[in-house]
């Protein structure tokens, strides 16, 4: 199976995660194409047989790069397995309101693209508090506190869970590949 892996990135760790599911699918023996929005010009996704596309997620928006990528190739999208993957540290909470306002946003980012039948996966991002300038290291620290995450100083905190990651892109693969 061929698989679009389009995404964005503002801190890193989309792209961190999209590297770690481009890895899992190659090793599981299918063809990975890995696609920085940024730069996806010309991108024909009717050339896959499924796609997966994500994106972080700050402050309630989603990069405008990946929403005109989908945008522009809602049609083929639409047309073959899609999942779509949104990044947030929202993600690794379980607040039931706060994972329902994850649901309705990402809801309205495959809307606004136009995509249609896309599966969605909600994952946990990383506080990168050495890539913060100093009112946002302050604000991320205020609020890792406040979800009880502990900062000693300017390291990085994964909190994607690689595991279950791991469990729902094989998972999104095998359906791909009993469909084919």
């Amino acid at each position: 199976m061929k698989f679009l892996l389009l995404y964005a990135t503002t801190e890193g760790q989309t792209r961190k995660v999209f590297r770690h599911i481009a890895d899992r699918l190659v090793a599981a023996g299918h063809s990975v194409e890995l696609l920085d929005a940024a730069g996806a010009e010309g991108l024909e996704a009717a050339r896959f047989d499924a796609a997966i596309l994500g994106v972080s997620l700050h402050a309630g928006r989603y990069q405008t790069a990946l929403l005109a990528a989908a945008h522009g190739q809602a049609a083929a999208l639409s047309a073959r397995p899609g999942l779509f993957v949104s990044v947030s540290l929202t993600a690794a909470g379980t607040d039931p309101d706060e994972r329902a306002e994850l649901d309705r946003l990402a809801a309205g980012f495959l809307s606004d693209a136009g995509w249609q039948g896309a599966e969605v996966l909600q994952v946990a991002g990383a506080l990168r508090f050495s890539a913060y300038g100093f009112f946002e290291y302050w604000a991320m620290r205020w609020i890792a506190r406040h979800r009880g995450v502990a900062v000693e100083g300017r390291e990085t905190i994964e909190l994607t869970d690689w595991a279950a990651l791991d469990s729902a892109v094989d998972a999104f693969a095998a359906r791909v590949a009993a469909g084919a």
